[in-house]
């Protein structure tokens, strides 16, 4: 099984991606988050996580007083531990994860990267987008064999979205078979 990671620059649209393809696998169940921007009068303060399944938190924050520092923003460590925990990834059901973002600021949890491991070392689908650039974790999980790189671009980001969900729903089926076969 082949994971796919969605790289790029800033602003290309994998989030975007991320959330459509979250909405138009809905009937397949997907477990995950995404992340989300959180600006006031056009100035970003921040960085807030959404559930696939409700549930939101702060990622960073500019007003954060935390140890853990991406650029300007402090990272939540403790909060965003707290939601990985009640989110569980490594022990849902579901077949397909969707991960926004495999970045810098997530990879500041220990947690976050142990169940980034157990889920890639998994029979499920994950489908994640990943910074552009890093070096650490970051990098080792571009350099797995059963992790496929896809950069998004302007120019392809619109016809990403068809080709992710065919290959993603494709991927469960042959989950399927594999399963009744083995009955």
């Amino acid at each position: 099984m082949n994971h796919i990671l969605l790289t790029g620059l800033p602003g290309v649209g994998k989030t975007t991606l991320i959330r459509e393809l979250a909405k138009r696998l809905a009937d397949y169940k997907p477990a995950g988050f995404y992340t989300e921007e959180i600006r006031d009068r056009g100035s970003r303060l921040g960085f807030r996580l959404e559930t696939l399944d409700g549930r939101r938190g702060i990622l960073a924050h500019r007003d954060d007083r935390s140890p853990y520092r991406v650029g300007r923003y402090g990272v939540d460590v403790d909060g965003f531990e707290r939601l990985l925990a009640e989110l569980g990834l490594s022990r849902v059901s579901a077949r397909v994860i969707l991960i926004d973002e495999i970045g810098k600021m997530e990879c500041c949890s220990k947690r976050f990267i142990e169940e980034v491991t157990t889920l890639l070392d998994s029979s499920r689908m994950v489908v994640a987008t990943i910074a552009l650039k890093g070096e650490g974790f970051i990098r080792q999980v571009k350099q797995r064999p059963n992790c496929r790189l896809i950069t998004v671009t302007v120019d392809n980001r619109y016809v990403l979205g068809d080709r992710l969900l065919e290959e993603v729903v494709d991927g469960i089926r042959k989950q399927d078979s594999q399963i009744a076969s083995n009955r």
